[in-house]
């Protein structure tokens, strides 16, 4: 409790508070974009947090985290159209209460739901991120190579029917990694004799790149697929005491599932909120409703997939392997900020892990105070037209891979690997997997080597040690689970 009050202390700090209500709101409002996603929010804002102390900048961040969940709600809603991926059940239920001229009352369900999903999974993150990290101390170099390969596998097994495909995208990450001096023997690996790529490719524009540049290419391919620009008005936003209620058990059963969902790495939000609106259809005494305007089927999988944000931070923080896409993003920010994420975190940096904490619960009552007061006027923030984002998204692209050495190199792979991530997209490679592979891929090489240097070369050390043996174990049983998956559906 006095970490937790240490940390109350630091983000009520004057600069570190505006900069946590600057995430958030900046969070909903991008979430309530379609075609922009938190992680790509994040990523703008990682030049700036290149520059800030560890706590400061990754509380921020934080909030940008949540508001973006929450603002996918919006456009889910108004537009039947969600923000993000992890808001597709919501509509559902939403669009139809809104064609019935109730979008202020689903506005408010979600808003109050979201709330809920983050406070309980905030409480999870608080309670089960200390002990997970005393387990963690225990690992040893095999193991953190095992746990990477892990981290890999289960991220490429998630990418639905392209198992393969995420593989493949996978070790494309792995090899970029790889380019650059040897820090073991210095031999330059796939330099080509370019004195530039010796230094290898720095993460912040492979982020920029992937999944910013990518997404503006593939904006300006769809900009003649107009989005919708007829919206009704948005009136009568706080629901009554009787309507919350009703669906407060919802919201518990959406907050616990997607706790332990954003605890396995790989899944996310858009599996918890579809499997939450399931459970609660499933048992739910207006199982007819559902469908047609149900509050409880936007209350389950708003709470699910807000709570999803604190469980996908334990895997994060903890181990170093992020839950989802947007915590590869922030595991990302921790490494160009110079804090090494994993156990030692809760040592090293203890303020930092703290303020996160106390972060969190902030985070929750500045959401629910944004889509209060905000969601009438959410319309507005529907109508701003893709022809005018997109060029400053670019612009702020290029100035923030500038930024970072002041140097028109890593404007280059930024804009290359933007390429490289916008033809993924279109032939069906994910994102994710690439990135996780350019962060995971030193730190599976790192402790290999030194695994191998402590064992005299002996390969067998990976499968000595029961925590290494098990992660490898692991790694193939999903990887298997999901070629399965695969073939079942397509027999």
């Amino acid at each position: 409790m006095q970490n937790l009050a240490y940390g109350f202390s630091l983000v009520f700090k004057p600069f570190t508070f505006a900069l946590m209500v600057f995430g958030t709101a900046i969070g909903v409002v991008i979430g309530a974009l379609p075609g922009l996603t938190a992680s790509m929010g994040i990523i703008l804002l990682l030049p700036l947090v290149y520059r800030l102390p560890a706590s400061v900048s990754l509380v921020m961040l934080c909030g940008l985290f949540c508001g973006g969940m929450y603002g996918g709600s919006i456009s889910a809603i108004l537009l039947n159209t969600p923000g993000t991926p992890s808001a597709s059940a919501t509509t559902l239920d939403g669009y139809p209460l809104n064609r019935q001229g109730k979008a202020g009352k689903a506005l408010g369900i979600a808003t109050i739901a979201s709330f809920g999903g983050g406070i309980i999974s905030t409480a999870c993150l608080i309670v089960i991120a200390p002990q997970l990290a005393k387990v963690a101390l225990s690992f040893q170099a095999a193991d953190y190579f095992s746990l990477s390969i892990f981290g890999l596998s289960i991220m490429a097994s998630s990418s639905g029917k392209n198992v393969v495909k995420g593989l493949i995208a996978g070790c494309v990450g792995l090899l970029a990694s790889c380019v650059g001096i040897d820090t073991i023997v210095g031999v330059n690996r796939l330099t080509f004799n370019n004195m530039y790529l010796a230094g290898g490719f720095s993460l912040l524009p492979v982020l920029i790149g992937v999944f910013a540049v990518s997404e503006v290419l593939k904006q300006v391919q769809t900009s003649h697929e107009e989005r919708p620009v007829t919206i009704q008005a948005v009136t009568d936003i706080l629901p009554t005491w009787k309507e919350v209620k009703g669906v407060i058990p919802a919201i518990l059963v959406g907050g616990v599932l997607g706790v332990f969902i954003g605890i396995v790495p790989g899944t996310g939000g858009a599996i918890a909120c579809f499997l939450a609106y399931n459970v609660v259809q499933k048992f739910a005494k207006d199982r007819d409703q559902f469908g047609q305007g149900a509050l409880s089927g936007i209350a389950a999988p708003e709470s699910a997939n807000n709570a999803t944000t604190g469980g996908a931070l334990i895997p994060m923080l903890c181990l170093g392997v992020p839950g989802d896409v947007v915590t590869s993003v922030m595991l990302g920010a921790l490494v160009l900020i110079g804090v090494r994420p994993g156990p030692l975190l809760f040592i090293e940096n203890i303020d930092v892990v703290y303020s996160i904490f106390a972060g969190m619960v902030i985070i929750q009552f500045l959401m629910l105070g944004f889509g209060l007061l905000s969601s009438r006027y959410s319309p507005a923030i529907l109508r701003i037209p893709d022809t005018l984002l997109m060029p400053v998204i670019m612009v702020l692209c290029v100035v923030g891979a500038f930024c970072l050495n002041n140097s028109l190199y890593d404007v280059t792979v930024a804009l290359v690997f933007g390429i490289l991530g916008f033809f993924m997209k279109r032939w069906g490679y994910p994102g994710a997997p690439l990135v996780l592979g350019v962060i995971l891929g030193p730190m599976a090489e790192e402790n290999l080597n030194r695994a191998l240097l402590v064992s005299n070369n002996n390969w067998a050390v990976l499968v000595q040690r029961p925590i290494s043996l098990t992660f490898l174990l692991l790694s193939a049983l999903s990887i298997g689970l999901a070629v399965y998956n695969v073939k079942k559906k397509e027999a």
